[in-house]
């Protein structure tokens, strides 16, 4: 998907994923110390434009194992960032990263294809990587309350997002597993009560009637 991934993400959510990785952002201050951030499951570096202008002078670090995904992160890091971000290729539910070593840990769209236990993981490893006083905050699509609201984007999502991405990647099917991904995940509820339950202090977002919706919070 590395391919057309940004493209279709833009045309098919008519700009609101850009909205939405700005807005998940705002709910940490904003900082101009040298902070340590952090984005997990970065592809390709999808949100590094709004932590900059968050955190404009973070030492940042962005983690993910997709070698496609990287490959144009890397070219994004050197010709947008003067290669300023440190790029890791390694496993976000499993990372050889130092304990506590970041004020701020962020994530946008990569919860979905969790299942509970994954995400206890992922909970797990937000905790033990953040500092004491640290934040965090992860945003994901989801599936909205509302009937009409609902029936309209499992339209979008089922049928209009697989057509975008055969006409820009010739195959739909990755596309198609948008849907059964947001299906199941349905909302960031549970992944509240998982972070909970590790002893974080967390926060639940909803935004734009629950077509996308987030946690985030602090490490006492």
């Amino acid at each position: 998907m590395s391919s057309s991934y940004e493209r279709v993400n833009y045309i098919t959510s008519f700009g609101f994923s850009i909205r939405w990785r700005k807005q998940f952002l705002k709910v940490i201050p904003k900082n101009l110390n040298n902070i340590s951030v952090l984005d997990l499951m970065t592809g390709m570096g999808e949100i590094w434009h709004p932590v900059k202008n968050q955190f404009p002078n973070c030492s940042f670090t962005a983690l993910d194992f997709s070698d496609s995904m990287l490959e144009k992160a890397r070219i994004k890091n050197q010709k947008q960032f003067n290669d300023s971000i440190h790029i890791v290729n390694q496993d976000a539910l499993n990372s050889n990263l130092k304990n506590e070593s970041y004020d701020v840990i962020l994530s946008a769209f990569g919860l979905k294809t969790f299942n509970n236990s994954q995400l206890e993981k992922l909970a797990f490893e937000t905790k033990r990587l953040l500092k004491s006083g640290g934040f965090f905050s992860f945003i994901e699509v989801s599936e909205p309350n509302n009937i009409l609201l609902k029936k309209i984007f499992k339209f979008h999502l089922k049928y209009t997002v697989p057509i975008s991405g055969k006409l820009l990647l010739g195959n739909p099917q990755e596309y198609r597993m948008l849907w059964k991904y947001t299906k199941a995940y349905k909302n960031s509820i549970t992944v509240k009560k998982i972070f909970e339950d590790t002893g974080l202090n967390v926060n639940y977002h909803s935004y734009f009637g629950g077509c996308a919706t987030g946690i985030s919070g602090v490490k006492q």
